[in-house]
């Protein structure tokens, strides 16, 4: 989520499925997701990757992701008080099945998956378990995770908000761990890193050394990192200005063995890319050589308007689209008004228009 949004909005912020072995943090051999979407056609998201400019089911048939986010795994352990924000069982999930989706994204802290700056209740094995087994439900329900490393720090900082880059101090490290616990689920894609900002696209690529001393490291460095695993899931990689701008894309490409490349973008009311115009000049344009996925959408208004217009261009031009946020802390970006799912104004919105995308299946 943008850490520089409206006032009072806070900066806190995927076929085999896999199954976990009793007692340990490992997953099993996969199988086959028969899922549905209530009031159309059977919805197919297997062994989800990257076919030229299209995401594909294992059938290579084009599939756009349309989704949630589910915030709370990037700050309530490194805030000390839990691992959820808010309930997490298959009843939940159901109910966000119930909004026509087939994916969600979960933000994750760099600190609480390796275990290292914070409370040991909350961190380590404890965490990437209560991890593990959430993308296990989620995959058990038919949709597809996509795993994002939201907050970090460097050194012995606390992970306590988004930073400009990833750190070379823990990021390689954590999508090494990371993509090894999920190199063999298919329903699983990993976004590198969640809104990098503030510096240049040679540092997006390559890395760079960043004021206060500590070195940022480069989206190529992380491709490799995840590829060196024998992982080969899709990589989403999200551009400069939190996610919001893709201008810079095609001239400073990204190298990886597989092809397996999606550019993430982020759109919120007041971003600066927020005008149908700027989305067929920037989302438009790298969409014709690679897929991209809205990974964030919201507005600050509460009426929903903006992201019925996003959603119909995106819609047009075969964009995926994931709304924040499936909680009911965050103001007018909360999805829901209460726990019990009920939607907020703008989520209802929401709701309504992922029902009519998803009428005749997600397939295109």
């Amino acid at each position: 989520m943008l850490a520089h949004s409206a006032a009072g909005v806070r900066t806190s912020r995927v076929v085999l499925i896999c199954a976990l072995l009793v007692g340990a943090a490992l997953l099993s051999a996969p199988r086959e997701s028969s899922a549905k979407i209530t009031g159309t056609a059977p919805m197919s998201v297997t062994a989800i990757h990257v076919l030229g400019n299209k995401l594909v089911n294992q059938s290579g048939t084009p599939i756009d992701l349309v989704g949630l986010n589910r915030s709370g795994t990037e700050y309530a352990c490194a805030q000390g008080w839990g691992i959820f924000d808010g309930p997490t069982a298959p009843s939940v999930i159901s109910s966000m099945k119930s909004w026509f989706i087939n994916s969600v994204r979960v933000p994750l802290n760099e600190d609480c998956w390796l275990g290292i700056n914070v409370p040991a209740a909350y961190s380590g094995a404890i965490y990437r378990l209560a991890i593990e087994r959430y993308v296990h439900e989620l995959n058990t329900a038919g949709l597809v995770a996509i795993l994002d490393l939201h907050w970090s720090a460097p050194g012995n900082e606390l992970a306590l908000g988004q930073n400009l880059m990833p750190d070379a101090s823990h990021s390689v490290t954590f999508w090494r761990s990371v993509a090894r616990a999920f190199r063999i689920d298919h329903d699983v894609t990993f976004e590198l890193y969640n809104e990098p900002h503030s510096v240049s696209w040679s540092c997006w690529v390559s890395g760079c050394e960043m004021v206060g001393g500590w070195r940022a490291v480069g989206m190529q460095r992380l491709i490799n990192t995840v590829r060196q695993t024998g992982a080969t899931q899709p990589i989403l990689v999200d551009g400069l200005e939190w996610g919001n701008d893709l201008f810079g894309w095609s001239k400073h490409p990204l190298r990886d063995p597989i092809g397996q490349v999606v550019a993430s973008f982020h759109v919120y009311r007041w971003s600066g890319c927020a005008t149908a115009r700027c989305w067929s000049a920037s989302v438009g344009h790298v969409a014709k050589s690679v897929p991209v996925i809205t990974t964030e959408l919201g507005e600050n208004d509460c009426t929903g308007a903006f992201v019925t217009k996003y959603l119909n261009w995106s819609e047009s031009h075969g964009i995926s689209v994931l709304a924040w946020t499936w909680n009911d802390n965050e103001g007018c970006l909360s999805l829901l008004k209460s726990v019990a799912s009920n939607p907020s104004r703008y989520g209802a919105a929401v709701r309504k228009d992922f029902r009519r995308i998803a009428q005749g299946s997600f397939l295109r």
